[in-house]
């Protein structure tokens, strides 16, 4: 089986994403990862000279994503999985329409097949970019590599948020398994703060099957302070959990946006957007 041709190292990390088909489950640990998001002509109204203060979203296609409306939505395809995400959302809880800055994708390359998971893109509040003057003017690459931008958009008490759309069956409780062992690592010593709020993130999921397609929102309103939202029915209009540990919040922002994030795509494509917008 499929399992037995992994080491237990590989199982523990969030790499392994394990995935579940109808008739045969099989676990999926290394994945290639891709970035489908160009974002150099998303921002038309930036002025040059000023660190901007809002985005804008009147996007031309690129030849890695196309956009187009439906009804007032505007919207931009992630080519490789087809999977369509606005250009602006409304959030519950949140105070502002959130902009997208970048996507990503990730797929397991099982023998010769590449298997696609899921589909990524990051949304922020506007006025995070008036926080972010100190990197002005460097390339995608230094700001990727530079942890203390990220580090500073997620101290930023304004809203960020994770969409992320499943492409395939999901169970619930190995969707969790897999996230919690890219968290717990990264949480030195847990208190009964953070326990509790670990244990209140794993009940969303545990009992849950979560099909193709399902939306997975993880909206950080400050540092210590995130939202879970899970709908299999478009944009959700309610909360599902409130997770309240700095510890925790911090840990999975640094899972996605880390020195050493699980979807590297995703990471690449916001940098290449912050560099084009802070340009």
């Amino acid at each position: 089986m499929a399992m037995s041709m992994c080491s237990t190292q590989a199982w523990n990390i969030l790499h392994h994403f394990p995935l579940k088909s109808p008739n045969n489950p099989v676990s999926l640990p290394f994945y290639k990862t891709h970035s489908d998001f160009s974002p150099l002509s998303t921002f038309p109204h930036l002025n040059n000279n000023s660190t901007p203060t809002h985005l804008s979203f009147k996007a031309a296609s690129s030849s890695s994503s196309s956009s187009f409306s439906v009804g007032s939505a505007e919207y931009t395809e992630e080519t490789a999985t087809k999977e369509k995400f606005q250009r602006s959302l409304s959030l519950p809880g949140c105070s502002t329409s959130l902009s997208l800055l970048g996507t990503g994708y990730r797929e397991k390359v099982f023998a010769i097949i590449g298997v696609k998971v899921y589909a990524a893109g990051l949304y922020v509040n506007p006025s995070i970019l008036s926080t972010l003057s100190t990197w002005k003017g460097q390339s995608a690459s230094e700001i990727q590599e530079n942890s203390a931008l990220f580090s500073s958009i997620f101290q930023a008490p304004l809203e960020k948020s994770l969409q992320i759309v499943l492409v395939r069956d999901i169970d619930g409780k190995t969707f969790w398994d897999a996230l919690d062992d890219a968290i717990s690592p990264r949480i030195k010593t847990a208190t009964p703060v953070d326990e509790s709020a670990l244990s209140t993130f794993r009940s969303i999921f545990q009992g849950r099957s979560l099909k193709k397609g399902t939306l997975i929102f993880l909206t950080w309103l400050n540092p210590s302070k995130m939202l879970v939202c899970v709908s299999s029915d478009g944009i959700p209009s309610s909360v599902d959990a409130t997770i309240e540990s700095e510890n925790v919040t911090s840990a999975l922002f640094d899972v996605f946006f880390g020195d050493a994030p699980v979807s590297p795509s995703l990471k690449n494509s916001a940098a290449n957007g912050l560099a084009t917008i802070l340009k």
